[in-house]
């Protein structure tokens, strides 16, 4: 018993201090929030006075902007009532002005009603006196047919056929004039032209060969060169398509290729290959590789510092690679770049004293055997095939027509294309430019006297000149005087169909009639 007393009592005292202590914390509590509250009131009533003096900041600020805008609305009124009363003010005195003007055009109005009463008078008599006029015309033109026989019709056209005729005999009279001082002095004129464009452009001719002579020091090299069982030298004949060839001649070695790149790609390559001493084919197909792309890097630099040398811009890049590969071609033995250079000299010398243009003279001169130079295969001539890379890379006409025509294939429609075929016939003639094989030279020759034999009548033909000029001497009982111009003129035109020559072949044929009697 005492026990459970003794636990009633500590729950009883421990419930008591819970129930106190929860009566002091609600006590404590309202008096924090009894202080919060205050400090809330006092926070609303700071917060309160702040937007009262922010409410009356914006009124005073809104009242002054309306005050602003007021004053300069009405600074707008007054000007406009400004502008108004100035045109009011002007519309008065237009008015004015117009009422006065409107006086002045019914005055002018009258006056010319009157003006006009007296030209409707005066048309009256002036028609009146253009029929009789009229009327005196004709009666006039039916006398003058009546005396002459003739109508006006006739006599008018009699007179126009007679000025005609007149005009047409003066033009004749004054054209013949002209042609016959232009023959007496274009032939000199023209000769002084070329030979002042020769003797003004001095250049070397060289003769070009299909042979290069390469030099070694010692003819040990030569074994090496041609390698175990020729596998060096056959190595190097694939790889640069040029026959070499290793004979007793000493300390040197002929490259033969009818090609000049190929034959400048070989020395170079056997060169380096030399100079090295490696030589097998590896080493050899890796040189001449390399050798090739310097070659054709130096193509287009040759190209151009030609284009530099010669003043001509804008060329297509292709074009300049071409003019480039010039270097290593040749026609008949003269190097294509040297006679392409030359001739576009003379053409801009030339075009200077005809006074055309120089620069495109030149440019059509330098261009003018690019045709000469393909990348790929054709059947075109060069001179038309030239024509049509020019069209295609974008040159003017006038070079086009230059190119094409310069060996009278095309038509010419420029004055430099004759230019461009003078001074391509000028650097080619030149002695020593130009060079033919024997065999084929006594070969062409023999075919003209043979060609010229042919004809009915020929007794004996001779080739002089070197070709140039072709002598055919006739029997006077068999070929008249004028069958002799008709002969003439065929063996020229058989030659210029049917046979391939330098320059132009003169054709002479001497007809002799020889009268012989012995004085006894």
């Amino acid at each position: 018993m005492d026990t459970i007393y003794l636990i009633i009592v500590g729950i009883t005292s421990f419930v008591v201090g819970a129930i106190l202590s929860f009566i002091l914390k609600i006590k404590f509590a309202g008096n924090k929030a009894r202080k919060i509250i205050q400090e809330a009131e006092n926070e609303a009533q700071v917060i309160k006075k702040e937007k009262i003096l922010q409410a009356k900041e914006k009124f005073l600020q809104l009242k002054t902007e309306h005050e602003k805008y007021i004053s300069e609305r009405n600074a707008k009124i007054a000007h406009q009532e400004n502008k108004l009363k100035q045109k009011e003010n002007t519309f008065h005195q237009r008015r004015e002005e117009f009422q006065k003007k409107q006086k002045e055009l019914e005055v002018s109005k009258k006056e010319v009603e009157l003006i006009k009463k007296n030209l409707n008078v005066q048309v009256e008599i002036i028609e009146k006196k253009n029929v009789e006029l009229e009327r005196l015309h004709r009666e006039e033109v039916e006398r003058l047919e009546s005396i002459s026989g003739l109508s006006a019709d006739e006599a008018k056209q009699q007179l126009i056929e007679s000025l005609r005729d007149e005009a047409k005999t003066e033009a004749m009279s004054y054209i013949n004039e002209i042609v016959d001082e232009a023959k007496m002095t274009a032939a000199k004129e023209a000769k002084r032209i070329v030979i002042q464009s020769i003797q003004r452009l001095g250049t070397e001719t060289a003769i070009e060969n299909a042979v290069t002579v390469f030099h070694i020091e010692s003819d040990d090299i030569k074994g090496r060169i041609i390698g175990r069982e020729g596998r060096n030298i056959r190595a190097l004949e694939a790889a640069t398509g040029v026959e070499i060839i290793v004979d007793d001649t000493p300390e040197a070695i002929v490259l033969s290729a009818f090609d000049p790149v190929r034959r400048e790609i070989a020395r170079l390559s056997l060169h380096q290959l030399v100079t090295d001493g490696r030589i097998h084919p590896a080493r050899i197909e890796e040189v001449v590789n390399k050798t090739r792309k310097q070659i054709n890097e130096e193509i287009i630099e040759v190209g151009k510092r030609t284009c530099i040398d010669l003043g001509i811009h804008g060329l297509h890049p292709e074009l300049v690679r071409m003019v480039g590969k010039m270097k290593y071609r040749s026609s008949y033995g003269q190097n294509l770049l040297q006679h392409s250079r030359e001739t576009a000299n003379l053409c801009a010398i030339m075009a200077s004293e005809l006074g055309l243009n120089p620069k495109l003279a030149k440019r059509a001169g330098l261009l003018h055997d690019i045709g000469k130079v393909p990348d790929e295969e054709t059947e075109l001539s060069h001179a038309i095939y030239g024509a049509k890379l020019a069209e295609r890379y974008k040159e003017k006409a006038e070079v086009i027509n230059a190119i094409g025509a310069h060996h009278d294939e095309m038509e010419m429609t420029s004055l430099i294309s004759p230019i461009v075929q003078v001074c391509d016939a000028i650097s080619g003639a030149r002695p020593g430019a130009r060079r033919e094989i024997a065999e084929s030279y006594i070969k062409r020759l023999k075919n003209l006297e043979e060609l010229a034999l042919s004809y009915p009548g020929v007794l004996k033909t001779y080739a002089i000149q070197a070709g140039r000029e072709l002598r055919v001497i006739v029997g006077a009982d068999k070929v008249s005087d004028k069958d002799a111009e008709s002969l003439s003129f065929n063996i020229a035109k058989k030659i210029q169909d049917g046979m391939t020559y330098p320059g132009q072949v003169k054709i002479t044929v001497i007809r002799e009639t020889r009268a012989i009697n012995y004085a006894k």
